[in-house]
């Protein structure tokens, strides 16, 4: 869940304002700048005429070497000169810039904004700085059982860094309540927690402390404190969750050495799961620890062996589950159950939809298809998942085809399931090439005779393990080539590339829809994305369709025949094992360099029977 909050907007404009043509011009290399701001939303402690009067506007090289100008916003020229150059434009506002900022507060928080702009001799130029909430903040509640087991009085302290003058402390009045730290500019900066209370039960002081290392602006850490009674010593136990802009901790006060610990929601897979359990030694000595588990209610168990993870603490990997089924598991020591069972949940593993492309249907008056059939009557082929550079006339956007090159049709004589395949098939036209492709998305126009944009991603929730695709393929050597930068000549031979991603790309960043998330425009490679790289890719992989081999994941290639149907298995490589993708990608492209209009103008990938692997 996203909490960034837009505060601040901030235009510069090159405007005429109150200065003409004429004048412009005479300043030779210089373009003129003016300054507004506008507030979306304000902090509950200063008024809009405060932020609007301390906010502070600077501007920079943008090769970070120096600071250019520095204003209030109250106080700036407008409209005024700067020179031709790249800069930076940095808005702060809020508590940040007040002459004595609190380092911790109830009410008071903290914008920051930046965004790179050119200035250009004699021309116009708009830019927009978006200033959002710049405080690591913190969100402590108490759980019912936190009252119903201490005495009034309880209290958290949250403490920034270890400075005991930067902190918040909470109790029952403020249970829920958001602080606001300014953490901007500190290397590393933690939040240091100390709980302190009184038990109902025998007046005994309890107290309890952490540390959530590296917070970070921007960043809400959610914390709720529980209590549970249990027979046995004392122990507490913290889960981390920093997956997301809300960082969501569960701190739970256990008086119990042993017993089964629950396990991270991302730990649950499809058809894998690690459980938990804290062991006191004493109670472990000389007996086998172990888990059982049954996916119908205890009727039937298996029993796996945990694995020491550290000092009190075992784990089990299982594996071979079921997709979407409830399972039940009990911590077993020395053959007896220890505590209750607990219950978990394993994902759903779904298929792709139309993935062996047997819902098809040609365009309104035209001869060529889009990937999928209204009329079908089946729900998975009934909607647009599956498009290709063909465009779809009047039914979307132009695309290739309305320039008379089909560069993706279907084969029903060459197949692996069903009744047909799809080809990707590259075609030319008067020495531009257009790459044949398919992808998970919408086509979204042509960028006049030079190019087209592309939004690639479709909704998507689960976590598979790796792809499985059947291609074939047929290429030639280079005929067309664009762009000298790849380190491929007219001498070598054209190649192939599926891709897949999940991910939490955001439309708002990357440029496309709320469905489609991910936009390309070929014309301009800033928009081009690497999900080896990319921040918000959870996982990827790809394949590389050579004339003779293929490599997969960067791997050495594989020597082998790739003319006939091979059966290619991706899989995912998760840099992020604490996430939940919102979108997948699946490009199949027939010319990898195909964005760069570089390929052989002939070459043709059959692509069919596409399945998501759950191991």
């Amino acid at each position: 869940m996203k909490k960034f909050i837009s505060i601040i907007a901030l235009g510069l404009a090159l405007s005429a304002v109150s200065c003409t043509k004429q004048e412009i011009s005479e300043n030779k290399g210089m373009g003129m700048l003016s300054v507004d701001m506008s507030l979306a939303q304000k902090t509950r402690a200063l008024s809009q005429e405060q932020l609007y009067s301390t906010a502070q506007v600077n501007i920079y090289k943008a090769d970070f070497s120096g600071l250019v100008r520095s204003y209030k916003y109250s106080e700036i020229p407008s409209p005024f000169y700067l020179a031709a150059d790249k800069y930076r434009v940095d808005v702060i506002a809020g508590e940040a810039v007040s002459a004595t900022p609190a380092i911790a507060s109830w009410d008071n928080k903290s914008y920051k904004g930046s965004k790179q702009f050119d200035i250009v001799a004699n021309q116009v130029t708009s830019v927009q700085v978006v200033a959002n909430v710049n405080n690591a903040i913190s969100k402590v509640s108490f759980d019912q059982s936190i009252a119903e087991n201490f005495n009034a009085g309880y209290t958290l302290t949250m403490t920034l860094s270890d400075e005991a003058s930067s902190n918040l402390v909470y109790n029952a009045s403020k249970s829920g309540a958001e602080g606001y730290f300014i953490v901007d500019g500190l290397f590393e900066p933690s939040l240091t927690w100390t709980f302190t209370g009184t038990l109902k039960k025998d007046g005994s002081k309890f107290t309890k402390s952490g540390v959530v290392e590296n917070v970070q602006p921007g960043k809400l850490y959610s914390m709720n404190l529980k209590y549970t009674l249990r027979d046995g010593e004392l122990v507490f136990s913290l889960s981390v969750d920093r997956t997301t802009e809300i960082i969501d901790d569960t701190i739970i006060f256990e008086p119990v050495s042993t017993g089964l610990a629950p396990s991270s929601i991302y730990e649950i897979w499809a058809t894998r799961a690690t459980l938990h359990a804290d062991v006191d030694a004493s109670e472990s000595e000389g007996k086998a620890v172990q888990f059982a588990y049954s996916a119908n209610g205890g009727s039937t168990w298996t029993y796996v062996d945990g694995v020491n993870d550290s000092e009190g603490t075992w784990k089990a990997d299982l594996s071979g589950l079921a997709p979407s089924t409830t399972y039940t598991y009990a911590l077993m020591i020395g053959g007896e159950q220890i505590g209750e069972p607990l219950t978990f949940k394993t994902e759903a593993a779904p298929n792709l939809p139309n993935a062996s492309f047997e819902y098809v249907s040609k365009v309104s008056g035209k001869d060529y298809y889009k990937f999928y059939d209204p009329a079908c009557g089946v729900e998975e082929g009934s909607y647009m998942f599956w498009g290709s550079g063909n465009g779809e006339g009047s039914e979307g956007v132009n695309g290739s085809a309305n320039m008379g090159i089909v560069i993706t049709t279907i084969d029903t004589s060459d197949k692996i399931d069903g009744k047909q395949s799809v080809v990707a098939q590259t075609s030319s036209l008067v020495g531009m090439l257009a790459a044949g492709n398919l992808f998970t998305g919408q086509f979204a126009g042509l960028v006049g005779t030079s190019g087209g944009k592309v939004n690639f991603g479709r909704p998507w929730t689960s976590r598979p393990s790796a792809m499985r695709i059947w291609c074939k393929y047929s290429t030639g050597k280079f005929n067309i080539v664009n762009n000298n930068n790849l380190g491929v000549t007219k001498n070598d031979f054209d190649r192939a590339q599926v891709k897949i991603a999940i991910g939490t790309w955001d439309y708002k960043r990357y440029g496309g829809t709320k469905d489609s998330p991910v936009h390309i425009n070929t014309t301009d490679e800033s928009t081009f994305v690497d999900y080896y790289t990319d921040p918000s890719t959870i996982a990827n992989g790809d394949v590389i369709i050579y004339n003779d081999g293929y490599a997969i994941n960067n791997g050495e290639k594989v020597a082998a025949a790739t003319d006939g149907w091979i059966e290619y298995i991706i899989p995912l490589e998760y840099r992020n094992l604490n996430a939940y993708p919102t979108h997948i990608v699946v490009s199949c492209a027939a010319s990898q360099y195909g964005d760069y209009f570089t390929g052989y103008d002939k070459t043709k990938l059959w692509i069919d029977a596409v399945e998501l692997i759950y191991e």
